[in-house]
């Protein structure tokens, strides 16, 4: 077990802030063009996957009596990183309007890099967030999953996802022997849906219809 007093120190949350190496990685490749702008996926796929290898897993838990004034360096990682890929992705989307030096195809290899990034680190990072008590942190999740146009996932997760986990009703467990191919469209088809159909419901039980402006999805 971790005790409070390690979980305390910026060493024990550095791992977690590896992830912001990624940002100017992002603003080198766009500056550099070529095949550096797919330098993300090779860093978030295969560099960490290498680092879990060398490094090996960290098993242990923090003391559950640790304090959240005690977690200061963990909190920061999530709170950060919302404005740190709101300026990313947006001063990209500036830069690359008037990036002479970069062709078409690097153009799509670099928002497929920043879209690796948003979805392999912020949408981990909302998720934290979206299950925090605090009010703005949740509101910061939600921040994270407009960026990349799920911001549903927060209903689908919390309201879907926890009470029918692994069953017929969870939209986004795997079916047996459904391979990733045949999962993946199938979320993206399904899974609005479903989140819509649990926040009507919720709503109903209310005795308010689904256009009632509580209803996140307006939000969303």
């Amino acid at each position: 077990m971790i005790s409070s007093e390690t979980a305390a120190k910026f060493q024990a949350a550095l791992p977690f802030w590896v992830s912001f190496l990624l940002i100017p990685a992002i603003w080198l490749a766009a500056f550099a063009g070529g095949w550096w702008v797919l330098i993300i996926p090779v860093l978030t796929w295969y560099l960490f996957t290498a680092l879990d290898l060398v490094t090996g897993l960290n098993l242990e838990n923090v003391d559950v009596e640790t304090d959240n004034a005690q977690l200061t360096w963990y909190t920061l990682v999530t709170n950060l990183w919302v404005p740190v890929q709101f300026l990313t992705v947006f001063g990209l989307i500036y830069y690359v309007g008037q990036a002479e030096h970069l062709g078409t195809w690097e153009k799509i290899g670099l928002f497929f890099s920043v879209g690796t990034a948003t979805g392999t680190i912020g949408i981990n990072y909302s998720h934290e967030l979206m299950h925090q008590k605090n009010k703005h942190e949740r509101q910061l999740g939600d921040i994270l999953l407009a960026m990349v146009l799920y911001s549903h996932f927060r209903s689908e997760h919390l309201l879907v996802h926890h009470r029918y986990v692994a069953t017929p009703r969870d939209t986004v467990t795997a079916r047996y022997n459904e391979g990733f191919h045949r999962f993946f469209p199938r979320v993206l088809r399904e899974s609005w849906h479903s989140a819509f159909s649990a926040e009507k419901a919720m709503l109903a039980r209310k005795d308010l219809p689904w256009t009632d402006l509580s209803n996140p999805f307006f939000q969303y």
